[in-house]
C-alpha cells in the first residue's frame, strides 16, 4: 500500500520526579538532603531509511507515545533517561506541525535523525536547591511534561527527474526499457497508482533517479482524477520530463495534452512550472507520429523534444544522454523558503505578560505556557514547594496583575482546573 500522507499525534515522555530525601547515617549528626535528579523524559525521533518508500507504517501508529524518565532517588542518586523512540520513515518525509503549518524537518539522508517531540528534563531533588541561605531545603520538583505535537507527515519522493504526462502515454514503459524498476504495465488508465522509482545508468557509469509520477488529467491541480496527490513528487524534480504521445492513441491530440498538463502545473505551483523541461515524443513508431511531431514542432518551436519508442529503442539512449547533460548543469535548490521553517522564523521580541487571566463568574482564570509548565512541576504537598510556587507567581507580575484587575483577598484562583485563594 502506497501512503504519501499521514497525520501523527507525537506525545514525548514526562521527566521523571526529583527526589526529597535526607541521609541517615550512624554516627553522622548534620546528613543533609541528598536526593537525586530525575531522568530525562524520552524523545520522538525520526529518522531517514532508503529502503522505504512509503508511509504505511506510520498510518497504522498515528498515536506514538514515549516512556517517562526514573524517578531521582536518595543518597544522591538519579534517575536514568528513558530510551528515546525511533521512527523510520522514507527519504523525502517533510514533517509539519499541524497548528503552525511550520515544517520541523525535511527528511533527505539516510540515518539522518531529527527530535520532533523533545522529552521533558527530570526534576530536581532537594539536593539541587541547596544554597548559602538554605542548606536543608525540603521540597523537590516534578519532572518537566514532554512536548505534545500533531503532526503531517508527507512524503515527496526524491527524484532527479520526474515523469509527467496525461494516462497510457507510456511513462510507465519507458521507465522499465532504461532502468530495472518493473512497474505495472497494462492497457487502460491509471495503471500507474503510486509512484515508481528507477535509477537510470549514464555512458560514464554515473546515475540518476527518475520517477513515473500517476498519469494527470485536466483538472489535476484542483484534485480531480488522482489531482495534485501526486504533483507533490513532482516538486523536489531537477528536471521535468513531459511524456507526449505522438501516435495519438484513442484519439487525442498531442499538442493540446502538452498544453493541459503545462497548464495544471502551473497551477498547482508557480515555482513547479519554472523548472527545467524535456519533451518526450514517445510511440514514434505508430502511423501518424511523424505527421504529428511536425505539427507539435511547430506549435511550441522553443521546446527541447526527444522522439522515441520504446518498442523499437529509437532514441532511447540520446534520450538518456541529453537527461544526463541537462542535470551536470542543474544545481540543488531549496524545496522550502526559509519562514517556512519552525527553526529560522525570527520571534520578535514583545514586552508582554507570560500568562492571560481572565475572570469567569467570581472565578479568575490564570492560563499560560509557562505558569501551566511550572504548575505542573510543583509538588504541593510540600509547604516549603508550595511556598516557591506563589513566590515565582509574583515574580512573574501575577499578583500585581490580579490587583489591578481587581482581584480581593479571599477571590478564588483557578490554574489548569486547581483552586487557589488569593491572598494579598
Amino acid at each position: 500500500m502506497f501512503v504519501d500522507e499521514v497525520f501523527v499525534k507525537a506525545y514525548a515522555g514526562k521527566g521523571g520526579d526529583g527526589c526529597t530525601s535526607f541521609r541517615r547515617e550512624k554516627f553522622v549528626p548534620m546528613g543533609g538532603p541528598d536526593g537525586g535528579n530525575g531522568g530525562r523524559g524520552a524523545s520522538i525521533i525520526f529518522e531517514g531509511d532508503k529502503n522505504l518508500r512509503t508511509l504505511v507504517d506510520l498510518k497504522y501508529h498515528k498515536i506514538i507515545k514515549a516512556n517517562k524518565g526514573a524517578n531521582g532517588k536518595g543518597d544522591n542518586k538519579y534517575g536514568a533517561a528513558a530510551e528515546d523512540v525511533i521512527i523510520k520513515v522514507p527519504l523525502g518525509t517533510v514533517v509539519k506541525d499541524e497548528e503552525t503549518g511550520l515544517i520541523i524537518c525535511d527528511i533527505l539522508e539516510d540515518k539522518k535523525r531529527f527530535v520532533v517531540a523533545k522529552g521533558g528534563r527530570g526534576g530536581r531533588g532537594n539536593k539541587a536547591f541547596v544554597t548559602r541561605d538554605n542548606n536543608a531545603p525540603d521540597f523537590s520538583e516534578k519532572g518537566e511534561p514532554g512536548e505534545e505535537r500533531h503532526l503531517l507527515c508527507e512524503l515527496k519522493m526524491v527524484a532527479d527527474v520526474g515523469l509527467i504526462g496525461m494516462p497510457s502515454v507510456g511513462k510507465s514503459t519507458l521507465l522499465s526499457m532504461i532502468s530495472a524498476c518493473k512497474p505495472k504495465i497494462a492497457a487502460y488508465h491509471f495503471t500507474t497508482l503510486s509512484p515508481n522509482l528507477g535509477v537510470v545508468t549514464l555512458k560514464d557509469k554515473t546515475t540518476f533517479v527518475m520517477a513515473d509520477l500517476p498519469g494527470l488529467i485536466k483538472g489535476a491541480s484542483e484534485g480531480i482524477g488522482l489531482g495534485d496527490k501526486f504533483l507533490k513528487h513532482a516538486t523536489r524534480n531537477k528536471i521535468l520530463v513531459h511524456v507526449v504521445d505522438m501516435g495519438a492513441e484513442e484519439n487525442r491530440n498531442p499538442i493540446d495534452d502538452y498544453k493541459e498538463i503545462k497548464e495544471e502545473i502551473e497551477k498547482y505551483d508557480k515555482k513547479l512550472a519554472k523548472k527545467e523541461a524535456l519533451v518526450v515524443a514517445s510511440k514514434m513508431d505508430l502511423p501518424n507520429a511523424k505527421e504529428n511531431l511536425e505539427k507539435f514542432k511547430k506549435a511550441y518551436p522553443n521546446v527541447d523534444i526527444c522522439p522515441i519508442s520504446s518498442v523499437t529503442m529509437q532514441g532511447i539512449n540520446e534520450m538518456i544522454e541529453t537527461i544526463g547533460e541537462k542535470l551536470k548543469n542543474i544545481n540543488n535548490e531549496e524545496l522550502y523558503d526559509d519562514l517556512e521553517k519552525e527553526d529560522t522564523v525570527i520571534y520578535k521580541f514583545k514586552k508582554e505578560l507570560p500568562f492571560s487571566i481572565k475572570k469567569d463568574n467570581d472565578l479568575w482564570v490564570i492560563s499560560g505556557e509557562k505558569i501551566e509548565k511550572l504548575f505542573r512541576m510543583t509538588k504541593f504537598e510540600s509547604d516549603e514547594s508550595a511556598y516557591r510556587f506563589a513566590k515565582k507567581l509574583k515574580n512573574l507580575g501575577v499578583d500585581e496583575t490580579l490587583e489591578k484587575l481587581g482581584a480581593k483577598e479571599g477571590d478564588e484562583i483557578s490554574i489548569l482546573g486547581f483552586i487557589f485563594e488569593y491572598k494579598k
